[in-house]
């Protein structure tokens, strides 16, 4: 695809052009980045249940926000996917955060919030042993807030291995929440 910059004395048409060029770049991205991930899942057993909600929560996020948004779900439902025992995925909205529940797993939820507009996060259960466990796992890759959160900065490479296996045993926590470690 090839863009044609026209330069003009009006620097709101410029800045609306570099605006309108960054977000399809974003989205480039994010296509490359989720492709495998859609692969996965279209190939996949596993039934996802979206909430209509869900859906309009991701698209309400700020612009700059979404492709971060996006690339969380994708991992999630990537690592759902690849699970044999996830046969099926709720997709809805708890506290206004989009929610992942299966019969197995202890409550995944993500959200980017107003008031720290510089982060986004993954919320677990903190009650669970979930981000105690993934502290213990992972102490120096993630940055954790209390025992209910992975935290991450808008320009913070996330570790997709290592995040799925956080993921992997949120999914599956009734099956593991008595293994040491969770069995990562």
């Amino acid at each position: 695809m090839c863009f044609k910059l026209v330069i003009s004395s009006k620097p709101k048409i410029i800045n609306s052009f570099i605006d309108e060029i960054s977000t399809f770049i974003k989205n480039i991205r994010l296509t490359a980045s989720t492709f495998i991930s859609l692969q996965t899942i279209m190939s996949s057993h596993l039934v996802i249940n979206t909430d209509p909600k869900a859906e309009e929560k991701f698209k309400n996020y700020p612009t700059y926000i979404q492709p971060k948004m996006a690339a969380l779900r994708a991992l999630i439902l990537e690592t759902a996917a690849e699970l044999s025992e996830v046969e099926q995925l709720e997709e809805t909205l708890k506290w206004g955060e989009p929610s992942y529940l299966n019969k197995y797993c202890s409550t995944i939820r993500m959200d980017w919030k107003a008031k720290a507009p510089d982060q986004y996060a993954l919320y677990f259960k903190c009650t669970s042993k979930l981000v105690i466990t993934f502290r213990e796992v992972f102490p120096d890759v993630f940055q954790y807030e209390k025992n209910r959160a992975i935290v991450f900065g808008l320009k913070t490479r996330v570790p997709k291995k290592k995040l799925k296996q956080c993921i992997k045993a949120a999914l599956l926590y009734h099956k593991v929440k008595q293994l040491d470690r969770l069995g990562m």
